[in-house]
């Protein structure tokens, strides 16, 4: 389905005829009613899922600066390809009806660009969506990804193919959360690796004492958000996420961030790894690596590699006390690793 917003509403659009594209005009009676605030549910990703109010000003807000980054302009081409239950499809939308781009809707699934074939100006993906889309990425000139964090062997993955391809694309990974409605700040993964956020104008950054950041962004959200997030902030305007701080691991007094091992690890092996800090009579929680899949698709040279790397890179005692292979992560409905789900399943088995 193509929704052209140059032409809204002199032009009406189209009828719905999936059950996503009923979700999408849904969500657009909401947009352009009278009323002055839409419902945004969050993911469950951080917390226990909830919906809140959020002013369509503030969301425009959002829409301009994005679009104004990327220098999209009416007429330019998008594709939506995500659940427009969250505030990621939902902004999707906005940028849309706000710059009137001439946007492409597709259902959201792991491979949603399996049967199109339009090259669009823009398009928001999630990394798992991103990894069964390589051969397709060309078609794409300004790609985001968001939801999680991109792996290092996603990263290499884009820059082969992009570059065997000589596509002229850009791809960031952003950061950012409901309340912020969508992203902040964005990290260039192609044609240029970069290592910190930069962050948009309108948005000022700071730490607490816990070392987490500290969000003011009075377009998006009249308040000062309190993150979880442990960041290195170089500037004013970018910084180094390193991990969020309630997934902290406590083994035997030494303080582990899971996150940055993990960034290590995904490097050298393919499959999504987690570190988890599991209950110990005597260190509290050991830290064990969970893979991914059979241990019989793992090369166990590679898992050698990675365990020498991690005591190079940092110490002997963040290796790992156990490495243990799940056939399956469970994941949130927006596809993200349900970490906190995974861990307590492990807790209670003997694996």
């Amino acid at each position: 389905m193509l929704l052209d917003f140059t032409q809204y509403p002199e032009k009406p659009f189209l009828r719905p005829e999936t059950p996503f594209e009923i979700k999408v005009s849904d969500f657009l009676h909401d947009w352009f009613s009278e009323g002055e605030t839409v419902p945004v549910q969050t993911s469950g990703s951080t917390g226990v899922p909830k919906i809140f109010d959020i002013e369509k000003k503030r969301m425009r807000a959002s829409a301009a600066m994005t679009c104004d980054f990327l220098g999209l302009n009416p007429g330019d081409s998008a594709l939506l390809c995500l659940p427009v239950e969250y505030i990621s499809g939902k902004m999707m939308l906005v940028r849309a009806a706000v710059r009137k781009l001439e946007l492409w809707v597709t259902n959201p699934t792991s491979n949603p660009l399996a049967n199109f074939s339009e090259p669009v100006d823009f398009c928001a993906m999630s990394p798992l969506q991103v990894e069964n889309s390589l051969d397709k990425l060309h078609l794409i000139k300004n790609l985001i990804i968001g939801g999680a964090q991109v792996s290092e062997t996603l990263k290499q993955k884009i820059h082969k193919i992009l570059h065997v391809s000589g596509a002229e694309v850009r791809i960031y990974e952003t950061y950012g959360m409901s309340e912020t409605l969508s992203h902040i700040a964005f990290k260039e993964i192609y044609p240029h690796a970069q290592t910190h956020f930069k962050i948009f104008e309108g948005v000022d950054l700071s730490l607490d004492n816990r070392g987490c950041l500290r969000i003011y962004a009075p377009t998006l959200n009249p308040e000062i958000l309190n993150t979880n997030d442990l960041v290195e902030l170089t500037t004013d305007s970018s910084f180094r996420f390193l991990g969020r701080i309630d997934n902290v691991i406590n083994s035997g007094g030494l303080k582990i961030q899971p996150e940055v091992l993990e960034s290590l690890v995904k490097k050298t092996i393919n499959n999504d790894v987690l570190f988890l800090g599991l209950p110990d009579p005597k260190l509290g929680q050991k830290l064990v690596m969970a893979i991914e899949g059979p241990q019989v698709n793992v090369d166990s040279v590679l898992i050698d590699r990675v365990l020498n790397q991690i005591g190079r890179t940092y110490s002997k005692n963040q290796k790992p006390r156990e490495i243990i292979f799940v056939d399956k992560f469970p994941r949130l409905p927006n596809g993200k690793i349900d970490r906190l789900t995974l861990q307590q399943d492990l807790s209670k088995s003997k694996y």
